[in-house]
């Protein structure tokens, strides 16, 4: 099996030119992505020392994503989906360069807005790769394809976040910055290379307003009637607000104030980025040698990712060495990346083409909506309870439980009430794109 899995890999990034290309151009945007991250939480915490605008950050990155996931998933099914991955990174790459404006405390509502330009057009850009990924990829590489994509996350995350804590602690948040934006036209460059003329799904639709909030609307009902498919794209959602959007928040208060390394603990929040991305992708690497691509032990996997991410959460909260925390971001990492993985490979394995953008749209909005809910949350437990960082910690500990038991109980359910494949085949297109 691992030698099979390891050849796959390989064999992909050399007989495929166009995965090579996207695959290329994810690694270098993505690189800029942590250095950005790095810098803009660093930044926001050094100017205005509360938790709740630090909270505040993650909440408008969030939220700037979830308003346009509508129009983002229509446009993946309507419009060229490699001219919408281009255009956003070179919007993106204009955008950031802005950062480079803040300077004061009375400036940061200025980060926030540039903040949300960017994410905004990252709500574009995300659906629209999820959706070309099975358009350039053969259905027996797609498992191969996810779970490289997603380890490359994970990698460029560990690498590029230390490379960003080592920047923004040593030289600043600027540099960080003009690097990010290079990376985005650079990640544009690579992507005009693929070789792309798949007609849109809804190419032939009506394209007005009302058309698309129809066209979404009908993603909508599709996830309703499919209730599988809506359990499968709800675990980033419960990963998010249970482990993920309050821990952000938690991780930047540990970096500034408890184990400080770098001007304002910038080191040691790339540090535990860094961790984290050791994490996200040695999981779900180590976990497929075992599950393959097959829907039982994907889903099993998926279980067993939210009592991982609550051990390592376990580790983290008593606060008792920097060493143990990054050790249990190294265990939050492997449960957050196997469940992230593996619920998007069983979303590409079953999804139709034609409602395939915007299902994964309506999936990253859920996500967002829980990850800012849980980021404002997590701000304003730190600001307002006695709490505390650890408190906050073990608190995230125990509810990451709660998603997990229900993901367990609802495939138990499948099991007695349906075939495994009922219900995948029995879309077929209309003039909105599903019937």
């Amino acid at each position: 099996m691992s030698e099979r899995t390891t050849t796959s890999y390989s064999a992909l990034i050399r007989g495929n030119a166009n995965f090579r290309f996207l695959w290329s151009g994810q690694i270098v945007s993505l690189l800029g992505d942590w250095f950005n991250l790095i810098a803009s939480a660093t930044l926001v915490a050094n100017l205005t020392n509360s938790g709740v605008a630090v909270g505040g950050l993650f909440v408008v990155r969030m939220l700037s994503q979830l308003v346009v996931s509508p129009f983002a998933g229509v446009a993946a099914d309507r419009f060229n989906r490699k001219h919408i991955l281009i255009l956003t990174d070179i919007g993106r790459a204009i955008t950031v360069l802005g950062f480079l404006v803040v300077r004061e405390p009375e400036q940061v509502w200025l980060l926030y807005v540039l903040t949300i330009i960017q994410l905004a057009m990252s709500g574009f850009f995300f659906p629209a790769r999820n959706a070309i990924l099975p358009d350039i990829v053969s259905r027996p590489n797609l498992g191969a394809a996810n779970a490289l994509s997603s380890a490359t996350w994970s990698v460029m995350l560990a690498f590029g976040a230390a490379l960003g804590g080592i920047v923004a602690g040593g030289w600043g948040v600027r540099p960080a910055f003009v690097i990010d934006a290079l990376t985005f036209l650079l990640s544009a460059f690579l992507i005009s290379r693929i070789a792309y003329q798949r007609e849109p799904a809804l190419a032939a639709a009506d394209k007005s307003v009302r058309a698309a909030a129809q066209q979404y609307m009908d993603g909508l009902r599709y996830l309703w009637r499919h209730k599988d498919f809506l359990a499968i794209a709800l675990n980033k959602a419960a990963f998010a607000l249970v482990a993920a959007g309050a821990f952000q928040v938690a991780q930047v208060a540990m970096a500034k104030e408890v184990f400080v390394i770098g001007e304002g603990g910038g080191v040691s929040l790339g540090l535990i980025y860094a961790f984290m991305g050791i994490g996200t992708g040695l999981g779900p690497i180590v976990a497929r040698r075992f599950t393959g691509d097959r829907d039982g032990p994907l889903r099993i996997a998926i279980s067993a990712s939210y009592v991982i991410t609550t051990v390592g959460l376990i580790l983290i909260a008593p606060l008792a060495g920097f060493g143990l925390v990054l050790v249990g971001t190294v265990l939050r990492g492997i449960g957050g990346g196997i469940g992230w993985v593996f619920s998007t490979q069983l979303l590409l394995q079953k999804l139709p083409d034609q409602v395939r953008g915007r299902v994964f749209s309506t999936e990253f909005a859920m996500f967002t909506l829980a990850y800012a809910v849980s980021a404002a949350g997590g701000g304003w437990l730190l600001d307002n309870t006695t709490l505390g960082i650890s408190g906050m910690v073990w608190l995230m500990a125990v509810a990451a439980l709660i998603p997990g038991v229900l993901w367990h109980l609802w495939n138990r359910t499948r099991e007695r009430k349906e075939p495994p494949t009922a219900g995948e085949q029995e879309i077929q297109p209309t003039v909105s794109g599903i019937k």
